[in-house]
């Protein structure tokens, strides 16, 4: 890894608050020299504000690797427990925009399913409700756009994400038969961003689009919406 990381894409400071925007590619957070978003937004706080020690930072939440978007850290710990704790009550809203293979039917509508990490992989399943590692994921999703690319249907959704389990997006979408473009894990078939020699740096056409909270000091409603990537170009609705 170079030395020079690139700058981390802010969208909003607010005191003990950073929304940035991530790259699709990167890693929330990584092992200690490996590049991530934290490392990347550590670093910037180092020279900027002339740190002489550590750089304290909070990642309440994460967005898998291959997912671009908005994320919320923050500088403190008391910050960093209290948007845990909202987000743990449900009361933050997490808005998505991604598109999958296919044509979804309905204009609108709930996936409800029951899922679990696998153990010692990077990918979750389906089970059912009464496997003991069962864990409930529920999401809600309206069609903004139908439409093809070289003569393959796709569908543009906007998803609102009730639940945070891992992958969930991408298996409840998958399992329909409705893959993310570019999610090879999940069985997509079509190619999307850049194509890296490391397959791990690919990224899939999902997007963190908005988020909405309580500034953890200010006790204020945010909501910050982080623009869609370059390489979503390729949709005709861009």
């Amino acid at each position: 890894m170079s030395n020079v990381l690139p700058p981390p894409n802010i969208l909003l400071e607010q005191g003990a608050v950073i929304l940035v925007n991530k790259p699709g590619g990167l890693l929330t957070q990584g092992p200690p020299g490996i590049d991530s978003l934290e490392l990347r937004v550590k670093s910037f706080l180092k020279v900027r504000d002339e740190k002489p020690g550590k750089v304290y930072l909070g990642v309440p939440h994460r967005l898998d690797r291959p997912v671009s978007g908005v994320m919320v850290v923050v500088k403190n710990v008391r910050a960093a427990n209290r948007i845990s704790q909202q987000i743990r009550d449900r009361t933050v809203t997490k808005v998505y925009w991604t598109v999958v293979q296919g044509n979804v039917e309905a204009d609108k509508g709930r996936w409800e399913d029951w899922m679990r990490k696998i153990p010692d992989q990077a990918k979750s399943e389906m089970v059912p409700e009464t496997h003991e590692k069962a864990k409930h994921a529920v999401l809600d999703y309206v069609v903004k756009e139908r439409f093809k690319v070289d003569g393959r249907a796709m569908t543009l959704l906007e998803i609102q994400l009730h639940t945070g389990r891992t992958h969930q997006i991408r298996l409840q979408a998958s399992s329909r038969q409705h893959p993310i473009v570019g999610d090879t894990l999940y069985r997509s078939e079509i190619e999307f961003g850049p194509q890296t020699d490391d397959l791990r740096s690919r990224w899939i056409a999902l997007h963190a689009k908005s988020f909405a909270f309580e500034h953890p000091i200010d006790r204020v409603p945010l909501e910050q919406t982080a623009p869609l990537p370059e390489h979503w170009s390729v949709f005709p609705f861009c």
